[in-house]
């Protein structure tokens, strides 16, 4: 009889503790592809009402190809009537290839409207993807937005030309004032 009361318990305490857990969902559409122009993108989520307690982590997928390396840079933001309402952003990372963790974003700003940048340099030809995390903090509707771009790396002969070209500027500059003087 002890047996299968303490059996009992057990069930009960085991039950109640998955029934918490089951009550908080991962939501979210991920992973999507971002759909770079001139290699700039915006992106975002939109969660319907009555998710209170649920997280998210949306990843946001893109490539880099060519033998050129590329510096991105991303913020993302939400915007809420005040810091109990809508959603909470806890956290915007790069991955890249094996989900390997390449840089975590910064918090800028938290409350009633979250920021979030992230910046990296040089990333080589490859698959990656942005992912941002938060929870849900009410029951009301909610949303995050963000703008990506990648831009190329000079190459080290761009760098030559330039201070070629200073340096070609600085004689003629020279031999104009010698000559004026």
């Amino acid at each position: 009889m002890k047996k299968s009361l303490i059996a009992a318990i057990v069930l009960a305490s085991a039950s109640f503790g998955s029934s918490a857990v089951m009550a908080q969902d991962v939501i979210g559409n991920s992973p999507q592809a971002l759909n770079l122009i001139d290699d700039s993108a915006f992106f975002g989520d939109t969660f319907e009402a009555d998710n209170a307690g649920n997280t998210f982590a949306d990843q946001f997928t893109f490539s880099v190809g060519g033998g050129l390396g590329m510096n991105l840079d991303a913020i993302i933001s939400s915007i809420s009537r005040t810091a109990d309402t809508g959603l909470d952003i806890t956290g915007l990372a790069l991955y890249g290839e094996g989900d390997t963790l390449i840089t975590s974003g910064n918090s800028l700003q938290s409350g009633e409207v979250d920021v979030w940048s992230i910046s990296s340099d040089n990333l080589a030809a490859g698959n990656y993807y942005l992912q941002v995390s938060g929870n849900m903090v009410s029951n009301a509707g909610a949303s995050f937005g963000g703008a990506v771009m990648l831009a190329p790396v000079p190459e080290p002969e761009t760098y030559g030309m330039l201070l070629g070209g200073l340096g070609v500027l600085g004689y003629l500059a020279r031999r104009r004032k010698a000559r004026t003087a």
